[in-house]
């Protein structure tokens, strides 16, 4: 036989498509011939696919072989196809029977010696495989477990090209993939408990818990506004399995993963430094563009912490994806979508020294020109943005245990997605942040007329744009779902307004 083919996949964004590699070996000056649009890594994978399989005890043909990668039209990248190249090198060459290899994702880079070695995204590897039947799977062992986590997928884990050789010919099984290991605890988890005061503060956050919303802290430095932001992945719930799934592959694809771990059920939180770029922030690179910090804090939240400190270019590179929940990339090598539903954490100073009344020596036009680099366009998009006052010496002394732990307002918070979830899920929504306006305005959800007073004089002067009246709206339902009520009225409402428009008065849940 000269021709063999075996499966592998490659990713296109985070999603995972099946690959056929075919060999055809033919008489002629030795030769190998890759087609199928191969990236460069791929090129240089004939010298290591030669090197592993003559030190795995294997010939190499002296023949001309060509290797075509099937869909032609999908650009291949990465050294994922080693292993399944050589394979079919062999197969071809009839050196090893491929019966048991029919059917079978075959996914490793090869080291010269043989060893199958990790590679990145395989979890969405192996889902793309497994929607279109494919059940069996050969991984690197250190990436087998990740594989695994696919449900309906058969897993054999893989040391050495010489192992698949050996079960090809029916000389020996493969292992089984080891159990995921959980993470190691990074430190103790922020909790709410610690915040003192600000109690406008802790209700904002809970808000933006319950309703899935973005928001923005202001004030001077020391007044809680980090701590607040960092305490939002706590009140949060765990992901469904759907959600896990999507989050863990795209942590597989930008190689974030550590061998062995299981999925992640935790809502991701990236706080990227203010230093970091475009690029680093929603995702860039050469050939086809790798996932950034946006993307990894998928279904989570994203800590833009002294966010006017961030490079203009690369907070207004957030305002489409904080709209339409992905983020769409185009590089030399194609277009990549990543998905990217956040809730967006802001924190900021009222100027870049941070100073208070006499102390603060920044002129006016300086103080105008640090904040200007969250654009109004950008803010728009915050639900929520609130200005929070020093705290007192009254505040920090007194008794922590009058304040409420992030575990007692989680369940609020769970509670209250429970209700939204319910309501809004026939519609194909789960968060009041979520829901489009024409929804909450059509006259089976709007409130009544009398009730709406206040939100039309705040569009009527000119204090609120159409899209905050909207995001006023979703406030006020998630303040109703915290609360307990069907429907928002007027006291829900009037919260969701000094939410939006950094007010500061003491209100509690």
């Amino acid at each position: 036989m000269s021709y063999a083919k075996v499966l592998c996949a490659t990713l296109v964004g985070v999603g995972g498509h099946l690959v056929e590699v075919e060999a055809y070996l033919a008489a002629g000056l030795p030769a190998v011939i890759l087609t199928g649009l191969p990236d460069s890594a791929l090129y240089e994978a004939r010298e290591r696919v030669r090197a592993a399989i003559v030190n795995s005890g294997a010939p190499w043909p002296s023949q001309r072989i060509s290797v075509n990668l099937l869909p032609a039209y999908i650009r291949k990248s990465g050294s994922a196809f080693d292993l399944a190249m050589a394979l079919a090198v062999l197969g071809g060459a009839d050196e090893l029977p491929m019966g048991p290899l029919a059917q079978v994702l075959v996914i490793g880079e090869l080291g010269l010696d043989g060893t199958v070695l990790p590679v990145h995204g395989v979890l969405p590897m192996v889902a793309g495989a497994a929607r279109v039947g494919v059940s069996r799977v050969i991984a690197p062992a250190a990436n087998a477990a990740e594989a695994a986590l696919v449900p309906g997928v058969r897993v054999m884990a893989v040391g050495s090209l010489r192992e698949v050789i050996q079960f090809a010919r029916g000389e020996r099984p493969l292992g089984a993939p080891p159990t995921p290991i959980p993470p190691e605890p990074s430190g103790p988890v922020p909790d709410l408990v610690d915040v003192a005061g600000q109690s406008m503060g802790r209700v904002a956050i809970e808000v933006a818990a319950a309703g899935g919303h973005h928001v923005a802290f202001f004030g001077l430095p020391g007044g809680g506004k980090t701590m607040l932001a960092q305490r939002l992945p706590s009140l949060l719930p765990d992901l469904d399995d759907e959600a896990a799934l999507e989050v863990t592959s795209l942590h597989s694809v930008a190689g974030k993963l550590a061998p062995g771990s299981p999925l992640i059920r935790r809502p991701p939180i990236q706080a990227p430094h203010h230093t970091a770029s475009v690029a680093a922030l929603v995702g860039g690179g050469s050939g086809l563009a790798r996932p950034g910090a946006l993307s990894l804090a998928h279904m989570g939240c994203l800590l833009l912490d002294e966010a006017p400190e961030f490079s203009g270019r690369a907070l207004d590179a957030l305002r489409q994806p904080l709209e339409e929940g992905q983020i769409t990339l185009g590089r030399s090598q194609g277009v990549v979508v990543y998905p990217a539903r956040i809730q967006l954490v802001l924190t900021a100073n009222p100027c870049a020294c941070g100073q208070a009344g006499d102390r603060c020596e920044c002129p006016p036009f300086a103080k105008r020109r640090y904040l200007r680099r969250l654009t109004g366009p950008l803010l728009d998009r915050i639900d929520i943005q609130l200005e929070l006052f020093p705290l007192k010496a009254g505040d920090l002394m007194a008794d922590s245990s009058m304040r409420e732990a992030s575990q007692v307002v989680a369940k609020r918070v769970a509670a209250a997605r429970e209700a939204s979830a319910a309501r809004w899920g026939k519609l194909g929504w789960s968060t009041n942040a979520a829901v489009p306006g024409r929804v909450l305005r059509d006259p089976r959800w709007r409130m009544p007329a009398g009730e709406m007073a206040a939100l039309r004089r705040q569009l009527d002067t000119g204090r609120i744009s159409a899209r905050g009246y909207d995001r006023i709206l979703r406030l006020a339902w998630t303040a109703a779902d915290l609360l307990g009520n069907d429907r928002p009225g007027a006291s829900e409402l009037d919260l969701a307004i000094k939410l939006r428009v950094r007010a500061v008065d003491d209100v509690r849940f």
